[in-house]
């Protein structure tokens, strides 16, 4: 049985040695995942993302459990934590995880350091996340530490993002500095027992209203919630705009509602045709990514170290400009 046969047929311990390889880019990873591909394209993909500190391990722990226990959905759990290997980060938030998801053969749970290679980030998790498609697992949740370039790069892999807030990180919005609010789907405001909630909520509103001029907010239950409002265009589909849900993950409180929102989500996506422009977009940027790859490395077989160092001496002594140093190179090709 090969790797791949062995991985669609359940066997845990191959699928943890395949996304080893995946990882590592290594020859046998890229034929398993040309082997798996056709059995890709039916999981839901959610990007979960937001400053440090926001309890966002803690929430994802959560919607596992509430997928597993209510809905008997498989879950997998790919946690990218771009800091440093040495601080061991993300085994020690996978430990936490594991009391509650231990033992359960329908929860599997991977820790991905970026290991300094931001570029190859998006591509290795996109693929990490086609393994646990094909493997049948019905959601990836893709959980990023931090709010910077690569997180946006890799909540732009999933159909659902939610980007995770908290009271009492200070009087701005941390995430929204970034710029990621643009990449939300849905609003997480996590610790919401702490003081200091309404005045996070209210800032996210500005925000949503700025983004978002259509939203049209209305109070129910003394709680105030965005309505969706029709798109000024050919189409008859609503647009989305981005709920703002309060949970306390260590509680358990407000994940049932988040669930909801992801579930409606995933509903208004396949109802408008967003889900399709998703997943070609998605895999768009992964074939751009991989012909800019394979077009470097074989441009760098064809060129000697001796050729490209002379070059570079060339651009150093200001004798030749970037861009000539590229023409010629490319010209001075063995063929």
């Amino acid at each position: 049985m090969t790797h791949s046969q062995s991985v669609l047929a359940g066997d845990r311990l191959a699928l943890a040695r395949l996304l080893t390889q995946v990882e590592n880019n290594a020859p046998d990873g890229r034929i398993a995942l040309t082997e798996l591909f056709p059995h890709t394209g039916k999981a839901h993909l959610i990007g979960v993302t937001g400053a440090p500190g926001t309890g966002k391990s803690s929430l994802v722990n959560q919607l596992a459990l509430h997928y597993r226990k209510t809905q008997n959905k498989r879950v997998a759990i790919i946690a990218v934590d771009p800091s440093s290997p040495f601080t061991g980060g993300a085994v020690l938030g996978d430990r936490v995880r594991m009391r509650d998801l231990a033992g359960d053969p329908a929860v599997f749970i991977r820790s991905m350091a970026t290991r300094g290679s931001l570029g190859g980030l998006a591509q290795s998790t996109a693929a990490m996340s086609q393994v646990f498609d094909a493997a049948g697992f019905d959601l990836v949740i893709i959980e990023t530490v931090g709010a910077g370039q690569s997180e946006v790069d890799v909540a732009r892999l999933a159909h659902t993002t939610l980007v995770v807030e908290a009271p009492g990180l200070g009087d701005d919005i941390q995430a929204i500095k970034a710029g990621i609010l643009e990449i939300a789907d849905i609003l997480v405001i996590n610790k919401a027992d702490r003081p200091g909630v309404e005045n996070t909520e209210k800032a996210l509103k500005s925000m949503l209203d700025l983004a978002h001029p259509a939203a049209r907010v209305f109070q129910h239950h003394g709680q105030a919630m965005p309505t969706i409002a029709p798109v000024q265009d050919s189409s008859s589909a609503p647009m989305w705009i981005p709920p703002i849900q309060r949970t306390v993950a260590t509680e358990g409180r407000g994940i049932a509602e988040l669930a909801e929102s992801i579930a409606r989500h995933a509903a208004h996506l396949t109802h408008s045709g967003d889900w399709a422009l998703r997943e070609r977009a998605r895999l768009e940027v992964e074939l751009d990514a991989l012909i800019r790859e394979t077009l470097v490395n074989q441009f760098m077989e064809d060129i000697s170290q001796s050729q490209y160092d002379a070059a570079l001496e060339k651009i150093i002594q200001r004798n030749l400009s970037p861009w000539d140093a590229v023409k010629l190179l490319m010209n001075g090709r063995s063929k």
